[in-house]
């Protein structure tokens, strides 16, 4: 029989095992949400039909004193491209890190109201008639998600234009979300600013008559960073409807530009880009007042070329240029403490689906490997070293002009009746000179580029 004393040293034991056992627990615990700590949060600010030359330190037209910050803290990628310029294959890329022709979407979302589920739409001017998605396939992986998975929390604000309720942020990785709406763009930047339909979930519908959506929008962002009280690191995504039409200026910034001799939609478009500054530069002071403006990534990217002048760059959102460089091309910059090098350049060119690619290194610390993206990491570009040579590719379609390629300083434009283009957009940056059947080797080899290309990524339908 087990003596009253030796029982009483054994429960002693076990209970120093188990005070150990709990305290490992603990002390692993604190451990993780430290390692948690120190990733840094990460801001982007996705801005809408915002031309690469509608900011201040290229257009002095154009009053952006935050952006202009914050180019000289940050690492300007001069030479920055969306594969897919136009609104919801735009956001699909950037989500996914994929090239959205992968996935069956060359042009932007189009609902008809009597079939809201359908998961293709065709373009009455399409000259080939080929069907692109109405929503982001659940399915696919977003950044959102796999941020999740290193402890991440995600937040998103405005505009979203990858499918309805059923498909909203909050199905694809985000935790909350505000301002989120079925519209791919407002009736009106005065309130009320959509209609009932186009806003389901009612983020909307409580403000009153005067008030102004980007500063609203903004006013949810403020909110969150101010009163974000979790342990985890954050992301939060703030999709700008500005500066997409229609061209609505707050009234105050309005009257300036008016005044300034500024004429109709060009005067809107100018408040509206100074209001968005507004909006950075309070998003960037709620940062800094929270005092986490040294722990957080700020990125700034627009989803394609400006709908006015995009000079000296061709082309634009509007026109039949839109793989020209001023509707391929945009504003795009990242400010990473204590790694990226204040007021620096490169003009390597990248594309919004390296962000992805990007995000998951930042947030694991880890090189990313996972094989369905198309993007490649820029952590190297990041930390002021290179990355390989590669080509770059566009598709676009529902217009005769549909597919380029960049390399290097090349680019070749591919059009549906058969023309091609090529130019040197590094020597000729207004695409003035076309280089095209002027025995030049690079129009070989990018030609069997796209080809090859095509054959791959782009799907073929049966009519």
């Amino acid at each position: 029989m087990i003596s009253k004393e030796n029982l009483l040293k054994a429960f002693s034991v076990l209970m120093m095992l188990t005070i150990f056992a709990c305290k490992g627990q603990v002390e692993e615990k604190e451990k993780e949400e430290v390692k948690q700590n120190e990733k840094p949060n990460i801001v982007l600010l996705f801005v809408d039909d915002y031309g690469w030359a509608d900011i201040g330190y290229r257009n002095s037209s154009f009053k952006t004193p935050n952006l202009n910050q914050l180019k000289k803290e940050s690492l300007d990628f001069t030479r920055a491209y969306i594969p897919t310029p136009t609104c919801s294959p735009s956001r699909l890329s950037l989500l996914t890190g994929k090239e959205a022709i992968r996935l069956g979407m060359p042009r932007h979302i189009s609902i008809d109201e009597n079939h809201p589920d359908a998961e293709y739409n065709l373009w009455p001017t399409d000259p080939v008639q080929m069907p692109s998605r109405n929503y982001l396939p659940l399915e696919e992986i977003t950044y959102a998600e796999r941020l999740k998975e290193y402890g991440y929390y995600n937040y998103f604000i405005g505009k979203w234009h990858l499918g309805h309720e059923s498909h909203y942020p909050d199905r694809q990785g985000f935790d909350e979300m505000f301002g989120t709406t079925n519209s791919g763009h407002p009736k009106n930047y005065y309130f009320p600013f959509f209609k009932n339909n186009e806003d389901p979930k009612g983020f909307l519908k409580n403000y009153k008559k005067g008030d102004y959506l980007t500063d609203e929008l903004t006013n949810g962002a403020v909110d969150f960073i101010k009163n974000y009280n979790k342990k985890q690191p954050f992301m939060l995504s703030f999709w700008y409807y500005s500066v997409h039409g229609p061209s609505v200026g707050r009234t105050d910034l309005l009257k300036k530009y008016q005044d300034a001799g500024f004429e109709d939609k060009y005067a809107h478009h100018h408040a509206m880009v100074e209001a968005m500054d507004e909006s950075v530069g309070r998003v960037r002071k709620a940062l800094e007042e929270k005092g986490i403006a040294d722990n957080t990534i700020v990125i700034v990217l627009s989803d394609q070329g400006g709908a006015f002048t995009n000079a000296p760059l061709s082309g634009g959102k509007k026109g039949g240029n839109t793989l020209g460089e001023g509707g391929a091309r945009v504003p795009f910059m990242v400010y990473y403490p204590g790694v990226t090098k204040a007021n620096t350049e490169t003009a390597v060119p990248v594309q919004s689906i390296d962000l992805y690619p990007t995000l998951m290194e930042i947030a694991s610390g880890e090189k990313c490997e996972e094989k369905q993206i198309n993007g490649v990491s820029l952590m190297p570009l990041l930390k002021g070293g290179t990355i390989a040579k590669r080509k770059l590719f566009f598709f676009r379609s529902y217009e005769d002009q549909y597919a380029a390629v960049i390399e290097g300083d090349w680019k070749l434009v591919k059009y549906h009746s058969g023309k091609f283009q090529l130019f040197n957009v590094t020597k000729d940056i207004s695409e003035k000179n076309d280089l095209i059947g002027t025995n030049l080797e690079i129009e070989k080899t990018l030609k069997e580029a796209i080809a090859a290309w095509e054959k791959e990524a782009v799907p073929v339908y049966k009519k």
